[in-house]
């Protein structure tokens, strides 16, 4: 990177903290003038919850997942898919524990989520004193035959929906080396190579041509945060500038116990956080009205529809009400929706 390089990039940092998203999309938008439709049964659907797989807040789980078989009913959306955003197992895990049963399967049973669960791992899953839960969940299904589990690789990437593809799916392993306090003391991270290779990979998926008309990265860690963790430098350095070249049209994390969406002017890119699945939530660092539009610290969960034109993402508590939604089109342009009321 050259010194002009570091100096934009420098100057971009103290932008996330000076601008609020508000001056990067349209002003009727900004005020909630436009309504948040209600789901569209033509559309693609995808279910989002990040931080799930809690060992001491069980009861927090359950309200999340009936908040989202109560949505799936009542609106009668029918997801063709989960995304699991990592966090996926706090605690002790084995590879015939319960809990997969228990706080997978049955939780997010097939009668409401029939299609693939996509996961991604975080800084929980790779907790080293009980045991490799990376290795688990890689092998998990190929140990169980008819699982909706998916997790091919640490990082892997996929069109969706399979019929007629919309969205190109990058997904990545964000417990890179190199961070002091994050991931904690008791996780391991993946090795400095393999940091090396998947930034390598990450590249040339992003250098292909585009065969759909959006691209989301997800991964567990946000770069940008208003919640406890802050924005994580480390990968701001490595994946930013990526993210900003290939005119990536959102980044989908969770990592912070809370729901956000984030934009910057300026960027070309969304960012989400979905990380109210169950576990405990925790303060901000950055009130989400001065830095946002918008952020909640509250469980719940992240509703992903799809078509052609546009994708309109609805953050939902664990009751199943809409907190919040945006419109993204293709091209970029972003409208802020009135929660949807009907």
């Amino acid at each position: 990177m050259s010194k002009t390089d570091s100096i934009s990039r420098r100057a971009f940092l103290k932008q996330t903290v000076a601008f609020s998203a508000l001056a990067a999309i349209q002003p009727r938008a900004v005020f909630g003038q436009l309504p948040s439709p209600a789901p569209d049964r033509n559309a693609a659907h995808m279910l989002m919850i990040g931080d799930w797989g809690t060992d001491k807040y069980l009861e927090q789980q359950v309200a999340t997942a009936n908040g989202m078989k109560s949505y799936v009913d009542v609106r009668q959306v029918h997801p063709e898919s989960l995304f699991l955003l990592g966090d996926n197992w706090y605690g002790t895990l084995s590879d015939d524990s319960p809990r997969w049963q228990s706080q997978f399967e049955q939780m997010y049973p097939k009668s409401h989520f029939p299609g693939p669960a996509y996961a991604v791992l975080g800084n929980h899953d790779y907790e080293y004193k009980i045991g490799n839960k990376v290795e688990m969940q890689l092998g998990y299904a190929k140990r169980h035959e008819g699982t909706r589990w998916y997790m091919p690789s640490r990082w892997y990437t996929f069109t969706w929906p399979q019929a007629k593809p919309i969205v190109t799916f990058i997904c990545l392993d964000s417990n890179l080396p190199g961070t002091k306090s994050d991931p904690w003391p008791w996780s391991f991270t993946m090795k400095r190579e393999h940091r090396d290779q998947q930034d390598e990979w990450f590249k040339q998926e992003l250098a292909k041509p585009r065969t759909t008309p959006f691209v989301a990265v997800v991964a567990h860690h946000p770069l940008f945060s208003n919640g406890i963790h802050k924005d994580n430098h480390v990968l701001i350095e490595r994946w930013d500038e990526l993210l900003r070249d290939a005119k990536v049209d959102f980044y989908i994390t969770g990592h912070d116990h809370d729901l956000q969406h984030l934009e910057f002017a300026g960027h070309p890119t969304s960012f989400v956080v979905s990380g109210g699945g169950g576990a405990e939530l925790v303060d901000w660092t950055t009130d989400p009205k001065k830095r946002g539009p918008w952020g909640s610290k509250v469980l719940g969960f992240t509703h992903f529809e799809a078509k052609d034109d546009a994708i309109i993402i609805r953050h939902l508590d664990q009751n199943a009400k809409e907190l919040h939604s945006f419109r993204r089109h293709v091209g970029g342009a972003v409208e802020v929706l009135t929660p949807f009321a009907g």
